[in-house]
């Protein structure tokens, strides 16, 4: 049996280059389950998780994080880093400082991928309640003794 001319060698992952051109989904669609996938593997690390937490509420220094965070300025700068290549935080030069904020886009981005995954299991959740409530007896309140 011989293989297709475009199939992927056996063991091989498909890239996303691959996934683009070989699948029936919106290019649109491809591109925001990317990006999902991309926030979720940089704030899989708890360290950055901490950043983000940090600057939600505003600017912060790198020194203003290396003292929330409790880690050393080499260990944030390389978070911060990270977090600015995913397009999660933005940095804004003030003289000799760096101040870091919060993006929320690639954020409300993973929020609306998670939606259909969220609305699935409220779903579930509601049905196993109006099963529990259509099946059990409810427990009666247990006489109280007089000491």
């Amino acid at each position: 049996m011989q293989r297709p001319r475009n199939a992927l060698p056996v063991g091989t992952a498909p890239s996303w280059r691959y996934m683009q051109l070989h699948t029936y989904m919106p290019c649109r669609m491809l591109v925001a389950v990317r990006g999902a996938i991309a926030v979720l593997e940089v704030i899989a690390e708890p360290t950055r998780r901490r950043i983000l937490d940090a600057v939600r509420d505003g600017e912060r220094s790198v020194g203003e994080l290396v003292e929330q965070v409790g880690m050393h300025q080499p260990g944030v700068s390389r978070h911060l880093k990270v977090l600015r290549d995913a397009g999660l935080v933005e940095v804004r030069r003030d003289a000799q400082r760096r101040l870091y904020r919060l993006r929320p886009e690639p954020l409300m981005e993973l929020d609306a991928w998670l939606e259909p995954y969220r609305a699935e299991w409220t779903a579930r959740l509601d049905s196993l309640e109006r099963h529990l409530r259509r099946t059990t007896e409810p427990i009666p309140p247990s006489p109280k003794k007089h000491r």
